[in-house]
């Protein structure tokens, strides 16, 4: 982010419409007199290319200027020039030195990119007590940004006791300003009744306002909402057009929704190639669910030539990730020797992975590697044990296996 351009448009504006001064020769001629103000607007004038050549050095020299007479607009335009290293040097130290002296005379904008600067450790040493400070004195003035990022101060505990409250009430007043971040951390709340009693038509109502400013995160859980029919109509073409929304900019939730929509047949017309298409683009990005996908596409051949091998690696990466499906049906593959070498102490380490978690067909294989001493050490106790894991989830073979022993 650019951090000192939010004011810009309203000083260009100004300037553009003459209310300020008649033009940059007056502007320069005041500024060569020492009048502060007008070395600023110079600056700005060499900054934008307003009535003269565009000349980085030449608007650092002016904001420097009119910095060191004290005008806060100009010590927080010259930290932007050391932020950015625009005209200057990048020095992120000296940057925080002017936002410092802007800051502390109440420019809202200084305040709230000081706070950035301490929340980030740019130029300063990280302090998040330091980063709420700056953030609240930002936020009381309205600064939208400012506002969204003490709420995720208090959603997070950072540098203040978590409040998701005091999240709520921030998130809001960035929201009512139109902040897609902010907007979006909104519906979050409403949509889990974080902070806030639990609301998907606010959640959905939310979710729109940022889908709309195209925040990817979004688009994807308005996406969610309309598959659901969480706080709106089911509806699942609309899901489909945001998946695709949040998708094309990269959202790895949404690829492998929009995939899964595709494998479906989920308000598109079904088509394993796409399916295949957007579970691979997750995936890549290391999406566990995509991963598993990919992984039984390529197991049984659905929109991707049939490969064990590459299934056994999509499975793999999903299993390291904790996927309980992906670790079970890498256990099924060592058992075969399906892609990987048969091993069945590899079986059985997967097997518990998952079993572990819960997960009831891995239970069962576990139980029955145990009775059989497969991979481990045979063990009917332990055989037993996992069984009438399995069983209590209702796997009937489970049981008849316990009913035996």
């Amino acid at each position: 982010m650019n951090r000192k351009k939010f004011m810009i448009a309203g000083v260009v504006a100004t300037l553009l419409c003459g209310e300020v001064f008649a033009g940059f020769n007056e502007d320069l001629a005041a500024a060569k007199r020492g009048d502060a103000e007008a070395q600023f607007y110079v600056g700005l004038s060499y900054e934008i290319g307003k009535g003269v050549s565009k000349d980085l050095f030449q608007a650092v020299y002016w904001y420097r200027k009119a910095a060191e007479q004290g005008l806060a607009d100009a010590q927080y335009y010259l930290g932007g020039c050391y932020y950015d290293g625009e005209g200057v040097s990048k020095n992120l130290f000296q940057a925080v030195y002017w936002f410092r002296k802007a800051a502390e005379q109440g420019d809202k904008e200084a305040q709230y990119n000081l706070g950035v600067c301490y929340k980030n450790g740019e130029g300063v040493s990280k302090n998040l007590f330091q980063a709420v400070y700056w953030f609240r004195k930002a936020a009381e003035q309205g600064h939208k940004e400012a506002q969204y990022y003490l709420g995720v101060c208090y959603k997070n505990g950072w540098g203040v006791s978590k409040n998701l409250f005091q999240a709520v009430y921030w998130f809001r007043k960035a929201a009512e300003q139109g902040l897609a971040e902010a907007q979006y951390n909104l519906g979050v709340s409403y949509k889990n009744g974080f902070g806030v009693s639990k609301d998907l038509f606010q959640a959905v109502y939310w979710f729109s306002k940022a889908a709309e400013q195209e925040l990817a995160e979004a688009q994807y859980y308005l996406g969610v909402c309309y598959e659901n029919g969480w706080g709106v109509s089911k509806d699942l073409f609309q899901a489909v057009y945001w998946y695709r929304k949040a998708a094309e900019q990269g959202d790895k939730d949404a690829q492998c929704n929009l995939g899964g929509c595709y494998y479906n047949g989920w308000g598109v017309g079904k088509d394993l190639f796409l399916a295949v298409y957007w579970f691979r683009k997750a995936a890549e990005q290391g999406d566990k669910d995509a991963q598993y996908k990919l992984g039984g596409c390529y197991y049984n051949g659905w929109g991707v030539s049939k490969n064990m091998r590459t299934a056994a690696e999509w499975y793999y990466k999903a299993a390291l990730q904790g996927l309980p499906q992906a670790q079970w049906n890498l256990g099924v593959l060592y058992v075969l020797g399906n892609g990987v070498g048969k091993s069945y102490s590899k079986a059985a380490y997967w097997y518990r992975k998952a079993a572990e978690q819960g997960f009831a067909e891995a239970q069962y294989c576990l139980g029955l590697s145990y009775k059989n001493g497969w991979g481990v050490r045979k063990n009917i106790t332990e055989a037993k044990k996992w069984f009438r894991e399995a069983a209590e989830q209702g796997v009937e073979n489970a049981q008849k296996e316990l009913d035996s022993l």
